[in-house]
C-alpha cells in the first residue's frame, strides 16, 4: 500500500503514528515536500512535485494548513487519488460545489477526518439515539481549551490556528463539535452564530464561537473557545425523562444523579486516529464509500461559513 502525505506537521504525524499502530503489511509512506533540502525521515520517502508521477497511490492524506486544502483536493482529484482529508475540509465555500461535482463524476472516494466520531462515548450516543425513541428537549455543547498550551515551546500567535489568513480560528479548528452534532442529530433546519476575537489572547482569528441550531423539536447550543485554561469538553442532552452529560476528556457519561451511565476508562483520544484509518482503509479494500464524504462534510461546514 502506497500512501501520500500532503503536509508533514503535527496532525500528519498523528496519522503516520496511527498507520504504524495498525501494523499493516507493505506500507510505503511518501511525503510531498516543498523544499529540496527537506530532512529525510526514517520510514518516509520525500517527493517534490505531483507532475508526471510514476507512483500509483492507494490514497492521499491531506493534512497541510486548512487554507491550502482546496488547492490539493483539486490537484489530487485530477490524479484520481482517493482522499483522506483532515478537517475542516476547506476554509471557503468558493468553488467547492463545482469541485464536489467533479469528484462525484469520477466516483472518487473522499473522507473528511473527524476522529471524534470514533470516540466510544460518541459511538454510544449514536447507538442509543438510533435505537431508542427518545424525546430531546435541549442540547448544550461546550468545548474550551487554551491555545497557548496546544503546542508547547512554540509561539502560539505564529501557528495557523491563531491566524485568520491561514484558515485558523476556533470555529474551524473545533469543527468536531459541529460534525458530531450533525452526525448525532442531523443537519439543523436553521442556525445562528456569533464569532468574536476580543479575548486576552489578542489574535486575529476567531477565538470564541457560539452556535444556536434549530431542530424540529429542540434547540442545540454550541460554545467553542481558545482561552479556557482548564480544558472542558462536554455534551449535555436534556431528554424528557433524564439528563445525560458526556465528558469527552474523561471518557464518561453521567446521568442526572451524577452516576456513571457509561465509561471507557482505558481509552485515549489518540486511539481514534487508528480506528479512523482502519475504517477508511477497510472501505477502500471493500469498495465501500465511507461516511462523511466531502459533500456531507461541506453541508455541515456551510453552517460555519454561511456568512463568509
Amino acid at each position: 500500500m502506497k500512501i501520500l502525505i500532503i503536509g508533514l506537521g503535527s496532525i500528519a504525524r498523528k496519522h503516520i503514528s496511527a498507520l504504524q499502530n495498525l501494523k499493516l503489511k507493505d506500507v510505503n509512506i511518501y511525503a510531498l515536500r516543498s523544499n529540496l533540502n527537506s530532512e529525510i525521515e526514517e520510514g518516509i520517502e520525500n517527493i517534490y512535485h505531483l507532475d508526471n508521477l510514476k507512483i500509483s497511490f492507494d490514497f492521499a492524506i491531506i493534512s497541510n494548513p486548512t487554507h491550502l486544502h482546496f488547492e490539493f483536493i483539486e490537484k489530487l482529484t485530477e490524479l484520481n487519488i482517493p482522499l483522506f482529508i483532515e478537517k475542516p475540509a476547506v476554509h471557503t465555500l468558493k468553488g467547492v460545489d463545482k469541485l464536489i461535482e467533479i469528484i462525484e463524476s469520477k466516483q472518487l472516494v473522499t473522507y473528511v477526518a473527524c476522529n471524534l466520531r470514533f470516540h466510544p462515548c460518541i459511538e454510544f450516543l449514536k447507538n442509543k439515539l438510533s435505537k431508542e425513541n427518545l424525546k430531546i428537549n435541549e442540547v448544550n455543547i461546550y468545548c474550551g481549551s487554551y491555545l497557548p498550551d496546544w503546542r508547547p515551546n512554540v509561539d502560539f500567535r505564529k501557528i495557523y490556528s491563531a491566524n485568520a489568513s491561514m484558515g485558523g480560528g476556533v470555529h474551524l479548528d473545533l469543527f468536531h463539535e459541529l460534525d458530531y452534532t450533525a452526525w448525532l442529530f442531523g443537519i439543523p433546519n436553521k442556525s445562528k452564530s456569533t464569532f468574536t476575537n476580543i479575548s486576552s489572547l489578542n489574535i486575529d482569528a476567531v477565538d470564541y464561537a457560539n452556535y444556536i441550531l434549530g431542530y424540529d423539536t429542540f434547540t442545540a447550543n454550541i460554545i467553542l473557545n481558545y482561552y479556557r485554561k482548564k480544558a472542558k469538553r462536554v455534551i449535555e442532552i436534556v431528554f424528557e425523562n433524564e439528563i445525560l452529560v458526556v465528558d469527552l476528556i474523561n471518557n464518561q457519561i453521567l446521568n442526572d444523579e451524577n452516576k456513571i451511565f457509561f465509561e471507557a476508562p482505558n481509552f485515549e483520544v489518540k486511539n481514534t486516529y487508528s480506528l479512523q484509518l482502519d475504517y477508511f482503509i477497510g472501505c477502500l479494500k471493500n469498495n465501500i464509500f465511507p461516511m462523511n464524504s466531502l459533500r456531507e462534510s461541506v453541508e455541515i461546514l456551510k453552517i460555519v461559513l454561511k456568512d463568509e
